[in-house]
């Protein structure tokens, strides 16, 4: 999945459009378009996952994770094992 692909299903979640998202980063028409081709520099990359509240790492396919602070189904169990042995 390209970094493109991630930020439009981003854009899908907020129901707004490629157009709209480049319109409130101040980006020219069809630059985020260039995503399906091009690597996008780091500033465009944090600029994008400030606006969602995601991280860079998530973006570029790194994590499935959309925050660093998103528990997995493993950090969940972890902590429910931790709770019960608190609770006995």
């Amino acid at each position: 999945m390209t970094v493109f692909d991630k930020v439009k299903i981003l854009c899908d979640e907020r129901k707004i459009s490629i157009n709209d998202l480049e319109e409130a980063l101040g980006y020219s028409k069809n630059t985020l378009y260039r995503l399906k081709t091009q690597n996008p520099g780091a500033d465009k990359l944090q600029s994008i996952a400030d606006y969602f509240d995601v991280s860079v790492d998530y973006l570029l396919g790194r994590t499935d994770k959309k925050r660093y602070y998103d528990l997995t189904e493993e950090d969940e169990k972890d902590i429910q094992k931790e709770l019960e042995k608190m609770i006995e």
